[in-house]
């Protein structure tokens, strides 16, 4: 058990809201977060609207490289960016999201269910937002266990008491 969750003197506390749903924005939440609670950190993760398809049992994620200037990948030797106009192009997000799965397979980077079993060892608390879970219609079957539903009250509790506050 954790500093924090045995309460001890030096325990942190930090809560992640959880707001974007594609392959690449579903890294930063999950790693910082696994990585916090490894530190003896009390985490909790608040998913609402897109981030909420992370808590999914089958997920399916892919990239947007529309309007993501910054994504360049690498190719031929070098890193290409990709042109809006291009992107735009049906397709293209799909190519773009097989070329990402294949780099993190292949630089052995964890998987998004491998970080979110992860979340769920170290004892994270994830969150679904309720109002996000009825605005799409989402069922509590279809999602991953060890989560509980809450609102922006349950999120506001947690957040008041913590010593970080992320929104990714």
């Amino acid at each position: 058990m954790s500093d924090a969750a045995m309460g001890s003197a030096n325990a942190k506390t930090m809560t992640i809201i959880v707001t974007k749903g594609t392959l690449d924005w579903a890294y930063p939440p999950f790693i910082l977060g696994t990585t916090a609670a490894a530190m003896g950190v009390d985490v909790t993760m608040f998913f609402t609207f897109y981030g909420l398809s992370l808590l999914k049992k089958k997920l399916d994620l892919q990239v947007s490289a529309l309007g993501n200037p910054a994504m360049k990948m690498p190719m031929m030797g070098m890193h290409m960016g990709m042109p809006n106009i291009v992107a735009m192009l049906p397709g293209v997000d799909a190519g773009a999201s097989l070329m990402m799965k294949n780099m993190i397979k292949k630089k052995g980077v964890a998987s998004i269910e491998e970080l979110r079993e992860a979340a769920i060892e170290s004892e994270i608390k994830l969150i679904a937002c309720q109002m996000t879970m009825d605005l799409f219609e989402f069922k509590t079957e279809d999602m991953i266990d060890n989560l509980s539903l809450g609102g922006a009250a349950t999120y506001m509790e947690k957040a008041l008491k913590s010593d970080i506050n992320l929104f990714i």
